[in-house]
C-alpha cells in the first residue's frame, strides 16, 4: 500500500519531469521559429501563424507555443499585436565589435586606448609579478627576446612587442586579462601615427626606449617585485600617452 508521503513525492517528481520535458520543448520550439524567421521564411512585417497553426505545425500544446514566442518577444525578434497577431519585426543591426573602430589616424583615439590600457595592464603587471610560474616567466622572457631581434634587423615590432604583453597577462593565471587584449588586438601597439612623424633614425630610437621600458617591466616580474612591475608598466604607457599627447600639441 502507498503512503502519502510516497504520493506526494511521486507527484512532485512527475511534476518536476514535466517541466524539464516543457523548457526542452520550448527552447526547441523558439529555436525552430527563430531559424525561419532568421531564414527569411518570415520576413519583417510577416504574420506568424495562429497558436493553433503553430501547435499543429510544431506538435507541441499551446502552453509550449505561447512560452517560444515570449522568447522570440524577449529577443525583439516578432512583437504581438493586439486583436492581429505575432508579426516579425525588421532584424537588429549588427552592433559593431568592441576597438574595430579604432581610428589610428585621430591621435586622441589611440590616447584613449593607452589610458585603458593603463588601467588594466598595469594590474596585470602586479599579479604577474606574485602569480608566474617558471614556464610563463621563460615565455615573457622569450618575447622580450623576440621584440629586441626585431629592432636589430629593423623588422616592424608590433607583433612581437603585442605577443609580449600577452605573455604578461598570461602570467596574472586570470584569463580575462588575455581575453581583454585579444579583443583590442593589435590596436594596443599603435606605431603608425609616431613613425610618419619621425626620421627613421628617431624611430628606431623611440622603439629602443620602448624596448629599455620592457626590459624594466620583465625584469620586475622575474624578481617577484609586484609594486615595481606595476610602477614600470605604469611609466611605460604613461610615456607612450605623454609622447601622443605631445604629437597632439603640436598638430
Amino acid at each position: 500500500m502507498t503512503s502519502f508521503s510516497e504520493t506526494v513525492e511521486s507527484g512532485a517528481k512527475e511534476h518536476s519531469a514535466i517541466g524539464r520535458s516543457g523548457g526542452s520543448l520550448v527552447s526547441q520550439t523558439a529555436d525552430a521559429l527563430r531559424q525561419s524567421i532568421l531564414s527569411g521564411q518570415y520576413k519583417p512585417g510577416d504574420k506568424l501563424p495562429s497558436e493553433a497553426g503553430l501547435t499543429e505545425l510544431y506538435k507541441v500544446s499551446r502552453t509550449v507555443v505561447r512560452e517560444a514566442v515570449a522568447a522570440l518577444r524577449a529577443d525583439k525578434l516578432v512583437e504581438a499585436r493586439h486583436g492581429a497577431g505575432i508579426f516579425v519585426l525588421t532584424l537588429p543591426t549588427q552592433q559593431p565589435q568592441p576597438f574595430q573602430d579604432v581610428d589610428h589616424d585621430r591621435i586622441s583615439s589611440i590616447i584613449e586606448l593607452l589610458e585603458l590600457r593603463a588601467a588594466v595592464e598595469t594590474e596585470a603587471a602586479e599579479l604577474a609579478a606574485v602569480r608566474r610560474s617558471p614556464a610563463q616567466e621563460e615565455a615573457i622572457i622569450r618575447c622580450l627576446s623576440a621584440v629586441q631581434d626585431c629592432i636589430d634587423k629593423a623588422e616592424p615590432t608590433a607583433e612581437a612587442d603585442f605577443k609580449l604583453h600577452l605573455a604578461i597577462a598570461d602570467a596574472t593565471n586570470n584569463p580575462r586579462f588575455r581575453e581583454f587584449l585579444e579583443v583590442m588586438g593589435q590596436n594596443i601597439i599603435p606605431r603608425a601615427a609616431l613613425r610618419s612623424s619621425q626620421s627613421e633614425q628617431t624611430a628606431a630610437s623611440y622603439l629602443q626606449q620602448l624596448q629599455d621600458e620592457h626590459d624594466v617591466i620583465v625584469h620586475a616580474i622575474s624578481d617577484g617585485d609586484a609594486v615595481a612591475a606595476r610602477d614600470a608598466m605604469r611609466k611605460h604607457l604613461k610615456g607612450s600617452q605623454q609622447r601622443y599627447r605631445a604629437m597632439l600639441r603640436q598638430g
